[in-house]
This record gives structure tokens, sequence and C-alpha cells, in this order.
């Protein structure tokens, strides 16, 4: 699976994912800061990557179709939070990827639970 972390990502997260081997690319890295949510979406269509964000914008479906994506991530973390909660939401999505497929789907991921949005199209 290959993943591209929205810009509201740092090192240690881009680490968490590619400690898994998984395919990592950031916002950051690819010098995107500050794009639209929109060119964000589209490029991760093209380029077959799921979106991994803190950005809500993403969990809606009529703005942002997760059946046109290779999956769409909104990690809901509470204000102020801190990096070893982070951590485990981010290790308890990457357990669940193993069993659940994510490609056209929205994954909201919140501390104790995952909530998955499927489209019509996944099966």
């Amino acid at each position: 699976m290959n993943f591209k972390l929205d810009e509201n990502f740092g090192t240690r997260a881009q680490q968490i994912f590619a400690d898994t081997d998984h395919g990592v690319k950031t916002v950051r890295d690819q010098g995107l800061q500050g794009s639209s949510d929109r060119k964000l979406y589209e490029l991760c269509c093209s380029e077959k990557y799921c979106l991994v964000t803190l950005d809500l914008d993403f969990s809606d479906v009529t703005r942002f179709p997760p059946s046109n994506s290779s999956g769409i991530v909104v990690f809901r973390m509470p204000k102020n939070p801190s990096l070893p909660l982070f951590e485990q939401q981010a290790r308890q999505f990457l357990q669940a990827l193993k069993t659940s497929p994510i490609e056209n789907n929205l994954w909201i991921v919140e501390a104790r639970r995952i909530r998955i949005h499927q489209s019509e199209d996944s099966s």
C-alpha cells in the first residue's frame, strides 16, 4: 500500500508508516504545502496513493468520493494531541489494514475505534 501523508504530519508519522514497509510520500517532501484539498485529492487518485490526513474536510464523501480513490484515512485527534496518542492510533490503523481493504473507502480513525465508510463500489 502507498500512502501520502498530508502536510499536518511530521517526520515521526512518516517513519511509523515506513517502518511497516509501506510506500510513503509526504505533501511536504513533494513541495505541495498549501495546495487545495481538491488538488491533493486528485493527485492521490491519479498516483494511486491512499491519502492520510487530519483534515476533517476529507470526510465529506460528496466532495471527496472514496470510490474514486485508493482510500482516504482521516485521523480524528483531540485538541493538543500527544505524540504517543497519535502513534497508538496509527498502529491501530495499520493493524486493521491487515484484515480490511481500504481502497475505495473512507476510514475515520479515532482513539478506540475505526469507522469505515464503504463505497457502493466496494465489495
